[in-house]
């Protein structure tokens, strides 16, 4: 286990400044709403959420699975340079305990964020914010340099290890909670759950759904701000991710009527997920519920009168999975992209992207400015008015320490001419031995050493690999990766040939 020490997080004087929720669901395709155009799902408040603000159609997650992306919004860092580029777990190497008579590792959790390296929450602690994590962390492993309570984080409810959170009727949960008097992230023991095993019939029988939970904290926070001082709230929900299971209730019987003819999913061994019946109604079910989530959050908002000055934004950490039953091409869950989950295809990377800020985003918007999540950091400095990022923030005794983002502010107040852009995007994975590079219409995937080109303004589904027809671009993008990647032991990838 890592044994560095963490960075002190002082908090600034009191700031003016807007309240911002980031609201980073898990495993949404780009065509999972009806604003992107999904036909077989409701997702009333989402759509409306878009209608009010300002709809991305070129918006990307920093990678295409769950750790490493939620680390470069985290980061401020593309993949190319962040430490945490892949989904590396610590629970196999741990001894097991029991939870009744369920078997679980007694340390959980993904390799740590850097501790030398600033991450958001902490740069909006510095800045004078109350911040509040709700949902999925996987920045780290319990007891590591880099857990919540460590990182910028005041209130937090959810789950350490993304692992975990495979299972929406968990055996625990995590939290960390000064009101509560915890002084470091702790287990908290879902004793009714505990009662019925993981897996089989008996599963069905637990009560304490993960989702609904989670949800309750991040509303119980939201109503004890008063405006007196500014909130950053992360609402990491873990749907519509893994298994498909949820309460039979009227969101689900609604789809099981609708979806009469649905398919089932039988399991598989070694499988974390539980067999289903009902896996069409059971995934729209899930987007659904996620949909209603967002509207109860919209609603506390105006109730409590913070909803003008409150930036919302809602997007997916990658592009959508067919684990434990689940069926994108049914639902043409991609947006008509090609390329799923841990994929440096545009289905794998590009991911819905919604902000709504009543008086300053022009609702009704839809806006084709290329961003990812490496972009946030920079934003978020920006409206908040801080003027010391980077240069404050970059560790001098890091090597090479440095952000990769830019700020999109422009864009959101309708600014478009005075909006910087990208001369690339990056992106890099390990497990499938990926490199993806965006430069303009251009888009490059190397797999396994092997580079494939794409001209996204004539062939948005990548069907048509014209590498050999342009070796000059192929040539300047290779060098782009050259340029971009560092080598990192954990998560190493192979280069394409350098000229």
């Amino acid at each position: 286990m890592l044994a560095v020490a963490c960075p002190n997080v002082l908090s600034a004087e009191k700031a003016t400044s807007p309240n911002i929720i980031f609201i980073l669901c898990d495993d949404m395709g780009y065509g999972d709403l009806g604003c992107y155009g999904q036909k077989y799902i409701h997702t009333p408040n989402l759509d409306r959420m878009a209608q009010e603000g300002m709809l991305f159609t070129q918006a990307y997650a920093g990678s295409p699975v769950s750790a490493p992306s939620r680390a470069s919004l985290m980061t401020g860092q593309h993949s190319g340079h962040g430490h945490v580029r892949g989904n590396k777990e610590y629970w196999p190497q741990a001894p097991t305990m029991k939870y009744g008579d369920n078997t679980e590792w007694t340390v959980v959790g993904q390799e740590p964020y850097d501790p030398q390296h600033i991450i958001l929450p902490e740069i909006m602690k510095k800045n004078g914010y109350t911040t509040g994590m709700f949902g999925k962390w996987a920045g780290g492993y319990e007891g590591s340099c880099s857990t919540p309570d460590k990182r910028g984080i005041d209130e937090f409810y959810g789950y350490i290890c993304q692992f975990q959170a495979h299972l929406y009727y968990p055996n625990f949960l995590n939290r960390y909670s000064t009101s509560k008097g915890d002084t470091a992230t702790i287990r908290v023991v879902m004793d009714q759950n505990i009662n019925y095993p993981m897996f089989g019939d008996d599963y069905k029988k637990r009560t304490q759904y993960s989702a609904e939970m989670i949800h309750q904290e991040a509303l119980a926070w939201l109503d004890k701000q008063d405006g007196s001082q500014p909130f950053y709230g992360f609402f990491t929900y873990t749907l519509p991710h893994a298994e498909l299971a949820q309460p039979n209730d009227s969101i689900l019987q609604s789809y099981k009527k609708k979806f009469f003819v649905d398919k089932t999913w039988g399991g598989s061994e070694g499988s974390r997920y539980n067999a289903v019946v009902h896996t069409h109604a059971e995934f729209a079910g899930m987007i659904t519920r996620l949909d209603q989530y967002v509207g109860e959050v919209l609603a506390k908002l105006k109730e409590k009168g913070l909803d003008e000055n409150t930036i919302v934004i809602f997007s997916s950490d990658n592009g959508p999975h067919e684990e434990g039953g689940a069926d994108p091409e049914f639902f043409g869950r991609d947006g008509k992209l090609r390329g799923l989950k841990r994929q440096c295809l545009e289905g794998g990377i590009r991911v819905p992207f919604i902000v709504r800020w009543p008086g300053h985003v022009e609702a009704g918007t839809v806006n084709d400015h290329q961003l990812a999540f490496y972009d946030v950091m920079p934003t978020f400095c920006e409206l908040i008015g801080d003027k010391k990022f980077p240069k404050k923030y970059l560790n001098k005794k890091l090597e090479g320490d440095c952000f990769d983002g830019i700020s999109f502010v422009p864009t959101l107040l309708g600014k478009d001419e005075q909006q910087q852009k990208h001369d690339f995007l990056y992106w890099e994975f390990h497990e499938t031995d990926q490199i993806g590079v965006r430069m303009g219409d251009w888009k490059m995937v190397v797999v396994k050493g092997v580079p494939h080109l794409y001209d996204l303004a004539n062939d948005i589904h990548e069907d048509h690999d014209i590498a050999a027809q342009h070796p000059d671009i192929v040539k300047q993008m290779k060098e782009i990766i050259r340029q971009e990647h560092r080598p990192n032991d954990l998560f190493p990838v192979t280069l394409p040939a350098f000229d």
